[in-house]
């Protein structure tokens, strides 16, 4: 088997892996690049044909693992498409807004363009109708379930714990002298995350490909972060302010949701205005609803989000709904998308907040260089988006402890529950991020690793 590194290697988005072996070709996700050079990287051509790939297996939905699988269909793939149910259906519509989107921009690009009368047309790197083509490749397999493939190929799905669907991928091969496996890790979830099951484990195999987007760090735990969101909330109102938290509206704006409903039921917080500016958002936890069994105990007792709660939950259903949400002064809690400020709604809310000193950004989730939102936390005083220069006046918090990611430690204590001494290959991480976790693998479990650099090749 050969295993090439196609993304996600020294950075944290556009996860791709192709494997070979002998005439079968399969991906392990084929993610979307954010950040610098996002565009360009997108627009590249793939590094093999896609009308040869056999299957593609969907770790989790997140669009920097799923983000340009319309553009391989649109290219001649017509595999299957392997993963969980949930993972299925939240693809779908999280690929339908992204197509939705594309042609947007492209129209508007366009349009522009012919202003300055130039006749460039620019087209979207995937349409609706090739998402539309997408979904029937989709071959939906529960966790625990053993599919097969030619050349004696065998693979599996167990609870990442990271998102609803998530999936760690084990996968066994034939070789010379018997049969080997690997197992790759998607993204795990830490210990304690919201509504879902924490990671699940299996004990053996031969070669790991493992995240490492906190390799380098230890979360705060999540009583400290539930406790940090709420005075944030609760001081940001007393000055008169909003709260904005740019949210992924698959996972952590359902989690937001749930952890907000439970401070105001127990009495922590007083009822809140939570204006949820995703029409993606609202469809996206309609799929958490119709999922119960993916829920741990608590959440199956407690999680409810609907008008009318502990929380006065407003979804926007369009434009104009969300512009109203603008003239809001004080007293909102607005979540938007996207999670890293790079497109979506959160920047118009931005245009209209972040100057405001009585104003707080809170931000709950990893943020990549060369985007926006890192460009805030990192402490920049003025920023440029929608063709203007904004003051960052609001305060600016940020919660690492409601990553739905684990963090070094717990990605070490995932990986020492392997018993066969697996050699590692360290991968969707910031360089520093990755090298460091190669350190602490090397230094507390004596494991072989690997930090591929982009494209690298491995015989396996």
């Amino acid at each position: 088997m050969k295993i090439r590194f196609l993304g996600a290697a020294r950075e944290v988005t556009g996860s791709c892996f192709h494997l070979s072996l002998d005439d079968v070709e399969l991906l392990v996700d084929c993610g979307m690049h954010q950040g610098k050079n996002g565009e360009e990287r997108n627009e590249t051509a793939f590094e093999f044909n896609p009308a040869r790939i056999d299957a593609l297996f969907l770790t989790h939905a997140h669009i920097d693992h799923s983000g340009l699988v319309p553009r391989l269909v649109r290219q001649g793939f017509k595999g299957r498409i392997i993963t969980t149910p949930a993972t299925a259906d939240l693809v779908g519509i999280m690929l339908r807004d992204s197509a939705h989107i594309q042609e947007k921009d492209a129209e508007w690009l366009t349009r522009k363009s012919r202003r300055k009368g130039k006749e460039k047309l620019f087209e979207p790197l995937y349409t609706m109708s090739d998402v539309e083509a997408m979904i029937p490749l989709f071959s939906r397999k529960d966790y625990g379930e053993t599919g097969k493939m030619n050349r004696g190929i065998k693979y599996r799905f167990t609870d990442a714990g990271h998102i609803l669907g998530s999936g760690t991928l084990e996968l066994w091969y034939k070789v010379d002298r018997g049969e080997k496996k690997i197992v790759f890790s998607g993204d795990i979830g830490k210990k304690g995350n919201p509504i879902i099951n924490d990671p699940r484990h299996t004990t053996q195999t031969d070669y790991v490909v493992v995240e490492s987007t906190y390799g380098n760090r230890l979360h705060k735990g999540m009583e400290e972060s539930i406790e940090e969101l709420r005075d944030a909330i609760e001081s940001t109102f007393k000055k008169g302010g909003n709260v904005l938290i740019p949210s992924f509206a698959v996972g952590r704006t359902q989690d937001l949701l749930y952890i907000l409903n439970k401070l105001v039921r127990e009495r922590k917080l007083r009822p809140l205005n939570v204006y949820v500016d995703s029409p993606l958002a609202e469809e996206a936890t309609r799929i958490y609803l119709s999922y119960p069994e993916y829920y741990d105990e608590e959440a199956r007792k407690l999680f409810q989000l609907k008008d009318g709660d502990a929380v006065n939950l407003h979804f926007t259903k369009n434009v104009e709904d969300s512009q109203r949400i603008n003239k809001i002064r004080s007293g909102a809690v607005i979540i938007a998308g996207s999670g890293m400020c790079e497109g979506g709604r959160i920047r118009h809310h931005l245009k209209h907040n972040l100057w405001r000193s009585e104003c707080s950004i809170i931000f709950v989730g990893f943020q990549a260089a060369g985007t926006l939102g890192r460009q805030i936390v990192d402490g920049a005083k003025t920023v440029h988006f929608l063709g203007e220069d904004f003051a960052v006046k609001a305060r600016v918090c940020t919660i690492g402890g409601f990553s739905a990611h684990g963090d070094q430690g717990e990605l070490l204590e995932w990986l020492s529950t392997f018993s066969t001494s697996p050699e590692v290959f360290i991968v969707h991480g910031e360089e520093t991020s990755a090298l460091a976790f190669e350190k602490a693998v090397k230094e507390k479990l004596g494991l072989v690793t690997h930090v591929p650099h982009l494209g690298e090749a491995w015989e396996i």
